[in-house]
């Protein structure tokens, strides 16, 4: 290779560093900086965690091989081994994500249990439901997203992701601020000394194009310094009648890790967002049902647009004072705005053959900080093994949304609605601004008492003010800042009577400041949560993993969507979701690997004066299951083929809290094949749906019911270093 006026023979990972190195001072010059995580100094720069039994094999943060994981840091900021955490933590690696070609955060949240896709939001974003309740955030290398939006302004790309971690239940000890059903945490992909690097083009159904790719190396000239950058734009038309428009997202993400010491590691990670899609709201509810005679049936205009933005980015430093003490200090910065044109469906009119509509225009914009400083120290205390974590943690969002509608605008039919309508003109419905700011104080205690018994204690005290304030045109009034405290208790016990087998229970609490929109009610009181959890862990072989749970969470003080006055919340009294689960991963025989799920939730509202008790939680299946899995020839003519499959299947759900409706359980059939040409090169075709099945995908909310694909079909050429 050629580098610029050097030697011809300039080795390949020189070029590539010099590369990294170039892209790196281009996006320092026209974006904002943003940082990531690192690890040991070995040949391969990964994201640390620390050690809780000592390193070599899988780590926490780094790659999987295969479709089983073994270790995790989401649950104890500490590098543990899933068999000694006492919470259900589930794992999707990037070898999933690769043979089922996910390009969606939803599509491979469907191979865990009780994990469904709860909305996107008008196309705008994308939300889950985790054991029965509804989350609107996550988590990118342990960092929360900013805690004053109600949810993330972009989709997310998967173009730079390790592995998807999902915590079962609370998190509040190490989290703060959270959902009770639980956390995903996306892990990135970290940079490596060793050069490497992949591309892939994929063209699908309905137009759908796509490039992503990721390439790391040394940087030439500073010792233990690694680079990385992965990069993603595609464009997608989709199966939804819109007119002729398009769906277009792009994505950056430059990673830096650097270890100056043998003892000491920085690291750097950053994440650009920008995106550009059509506002849909999807089907509407008529009759108590979605009617799925014509899923690309669009009540909308071709002008409703939504572009957006969010840009991330986290800088870790890691100290060992010595071989028992770790300091850890990480800083977020996170920051994006949207802007939105639409019209939005208000009600159904003419004997429901008829949809009253109005036009909206938002103008959003969020930003935050995060700094966590932490110490884990490891020692022995009356014989028995103790790691401690301390950490304190500052975190400070802002959010400040401005939106305008119309008082009336042209009605479209229900079965054959039709463009054509203008932009007309909007008024201000409220212009909200909400700020929060926290101190948070925790300890951790992960305990070997022996005899195959491990306790984990925790603790966490959370402090702080939020300003909330919507003005209207009938309030004006600023009102005061709002006092929050909270304190999240945790315990949890691990038994293990033989190697195999791990049995767990916990009992674990959240805790989350509203940023729910509620009409006439400023600094909304505080939602809390907390979960009983018993479940166990199960190795059937060497590499293969079975894992079982029982919960029972019940949560308090929830937004929901007001039935009275349409874009606005109400906070309603308490809901509880019970269940049970079952989830497998890893490999049978050598070549064929399996990752599947099995769920039952019973989630209703229990406590209420708005809506009905007994009631059943929007979105939730009361049952649900997954499979799928891979077989790569091994030998003979078909050596180097791989073959897939899978299944998911979700029961009935219903699209509000007050059951008015309900969309209809579906079963989905997936395939794929592939054929690694040599080590360097990969054809694959994947199809989805591959019985043309309609269905809902997604309930939200009566005019907002986003519906499943069909028949689509996927082709991927991937070339790697």
């Amino acid at each position: 290779m050629v580098g610029d006026g050097g030697d011809a023979r300039r080795p390949r990972h020189e070029t590539i560093g010099c590369f990294l190195a170039a892209v790196a001072c281009l996006l320092a010059g026209v974006a904002s900086p943003v940082p990531a995580l690192a690890g040991p100094a070995t040949d391969e720069v990964v994201l640390s965690e620390l050690s809780v039994t000592g390193t070599g094999g899988e780590r926490a943060g780094g790659p999987v091989v295969g479709y089983r994981a073994t270790r995790s840091a989401t649950a104890t900021r500490t590098d543990t081994p899933l068999a000694d955490t006492p919470q259900s933590v589930q794992v999707v690696p990037r070898d999933v994500l690769v043979d089922q070609q996910d390009v969606r955060l939803g599509d491979a949240l469907q191979n865990v249990s009780n994990v469904q896709p709860g909305g996107t939001l008008q196309g705008r974003s994308e939300t889950f439901i985790i054991r029965g309740f509804a989350t609107q955030t996550y988590a990118i290398d342990g960092i929360l997203l900013n805690q004053a939006s109600n949810f993330y302004t972009v989709q997310r790309d998967l173009a730079d992701v390790e592995r998807i971690e999902v915590l079962k239940g609370p998190a509040s000890v190490l989290y703060g601020r959270g959902e009770p059903g639980g956390l995903i945490n996306i892990v990135t992909r970290q940079p490596t000394l060793v050069p490497s690097g992949d591309l892939s083009i994929q063209g699908g159904s309905f137009g759908f194009r796509r490039v992503q790719g990721s390439v790391s190396s040394a940087i030439p000239g500073v010792e233990g310094l690694a680079a990385r950058i992965s990069f993603a734009g595609q464009s997608d038309p989709t199966f939804r009648n819109y007119g002729d428009r398009d769906n277009a997202r792009t994505f950056v993400a430059p990673a830096f890790a650097w270890n100056p010491s043998p003892d000491t590691r920085v690291s750097f990670v950053g994440e650009f967002t920008r995106t550009d899609t059509q506002y849909d709201e999807g089907l509407i509810a008529r009759n108590g049902r979605v009617p799925l005679d014509d899923i690309g049936r669009y009540y909308g205009e071709p002008f409703s647009r939504y572009n957006a933005t969010a840009n991330f980015g986290v800088l870790r430093i890691e100290h060992d004072v010595n071989e028992s003490i770790t300091l850890r200090e990480v800083f977020s910065a996170q920051g994006g705005a949207f802007d939105l044109v639409a019209t939005r469906a208000t009600g159904l009119t003419d004997n429901n053959r008829a949809v009253s509509r109005r036009e909206t225009a938002v103008r959003s914009a969020y930003a935050s900080i995060d700094s966590q400083t932490e110490m884990v120290a490891k020692f022995d205390l009356f014989g028995l093994r103790n790691t401690v974590l301390v950490g304190f943690e500052y975190t400070d969002g802002f959010r400040h949304s401005y939106t305008t509608q119309s008082t009336g605008y042209p009605s479209v039919s229900f079965l054959t609605p039709s463009f054509g309508s203008p932009i007309v003109g909007t008024a201000l419905q409220g212009d909200l601004r909400q700020r929060s700011e926290l101190y948070g104080l925790y300890l951790q205690d992960q305990v070997d008492l022996g005899y195959g018994l491990q306790v984990l204690i925790g603790v966490r005290y959370d402090t702080g003010t939020q300003f909330y304030f919507n003005r209207t045109p009938t309030s004006r009034t600023i009102p005061p800042d709002l006092a929050l405290s909270g304190t999240s208790p945790r315990v949890g016990l691990v038994y293990r009577p033989f190697d195999p087998l791990t049995l767990y229970a916990s009992y674990t609490t959240s805790f989350k400041p509203q940023t729910a929109n509620v009409l006439n009610v400023s600094n909304p009181t505080p939602e809390t949560g907390d979960q009983v959890d018993v479940g166990s862990r199960l190795d059937l072989t060497p590499d293969l993993t079975l894992s079982a749970a029982a919960f029972r969470i019940t949560r308090q003080n929830v937004a929901a969507a007001d039935p009275v006055n349409t874009g606005f919340s109400v906070i309603t009294g308490e809901q509880r979701s019970q269940g049970v689960e079952a989830d497998l991963a890893g490999q049978i025989l050598p070549g064929w690997k399996v990752i599947g799920s099995v769920g039952y939730l019973d989630a209703r509202i229990t406590k209420d004066d708005v809506y009905v008790v007994g009631n059943r939680l929007i979105g939730v299946p009361s049952f649900s299951t997954s499979l799928w899995s891979t077989y790569q020839f091994q030998e003979g003519p078909l050596r180097g083929w791989t073959v897939g499959g899978g299944i998911t299947y979700v029961g009935r759900r219903t699209g509000d809290l007050n059951n008015s409706y309900s969309v209809g359980g579906y079963a989905r059939l997936d395939a794929a094949v592939f054929y690694d040409i040599d080590e360097h090169a990969r054809f694959s075709l994947n199809a989805r749906n591959l019985t043309d099945r309609r269905y809902i995908e997604q309930p939200f909310n009566p005019f907002n019911n986003a519906p499943g694909a069909p028949l689509s079909v996927l082709a991927t050429v991937t070339a790697k270093l």
